[in-house]
């Protein structure tokens, strides 16, 4: 594979553990980062008027600090406010749903004939994208020429039949196992359904409304 085709991330790349309880976590990166500094915790409880007893069980994740204590330690460490969450692990998303139980709904513009199984979701994430899984169905009372546009990114993947796909002026003969990766802000769709029933896979992406 030639440099220009690889791709930077790595999917294999381990993050270093984190810590579910927040206490200890808060509690961890304020010690790390005081000896990091070569501070003692008196160095550390003179700076910021928290007390050393109060230092202690803060480092130890036994209490849980006030935000004002935790602004006044991350001001004493010389750090940004959120490094000191740096190492608490926050609950990701995940949902399985088995074979058949997609919910069947309909999206906006759905046209006639266009059977919509939504085939997961995800909330409100950090990464800052939406992501929609559709298995959808065409058969013989699909109408043949809808015309979709909307934000974001679409990925069609062929199940089943064989449609004549259009994106923007151009078309695409798809068949089980061809894919089709593109901008979805141009005009797109299937405009022939050339066997049927055709089912095909649809992730849509695109921003995360902040």
């Amino acid at each position: 594979m030639s440099d220009r085709n690889k791709l930077e991330q790595n999917p294999h790349a381990v993050k270093e553990p984190r810590e579910k309880n927040l206490e200890v976590a808060i509690g961890r990166q304020v010690r790390e980062l005081r000896k990091r500094q070569r501070m003692t915790g008196a160095d550390l409880a003179a700076q910021t008027g928290i007390s050393v007893g109060m230092l202690s069980k803060i480092e130890n994740g036994v209490i849980s600090a006030s935000l004002n204590t935790i602004s006044a330690l991350a001001h004493g460490l010389r750090v940004p406010l959120v490094q000191l969450f740096a190492g608490y692990e926050e609950e990701r998303g995940c949902m399985h749903v088995k074979a058949g139980q997609g919910a069947e709904i309909e999206r906006a513009g759905t046209r006639a004939g266009h059977q919509y199984n939504l085939l997961g979701h995800i909330g409100s994430n950090n990464s800052g994208v939406v992501v929609e899984p559709y298995l959808i169905t065409l058969d013989s009372s699909s109408d043949r020429f809808p015309a979709f546009q909307h934000e974001g990114i679409e990925f069609l993947y062929m199940l089943e039949g064989r449609v004549s796909y259009r994106h923007g002026d151009k078309m695409y003969d798809l068949e089980p196992g061809d894919s089709l990766l593109f901008d979805a802000d141009s005009p797109h769709g299937p405009e022939q359904l050339v066997e049927i029933p055709a089912r095909y896979l649809s992730i849509i992406t695109y921003p995360q409304a902040r």
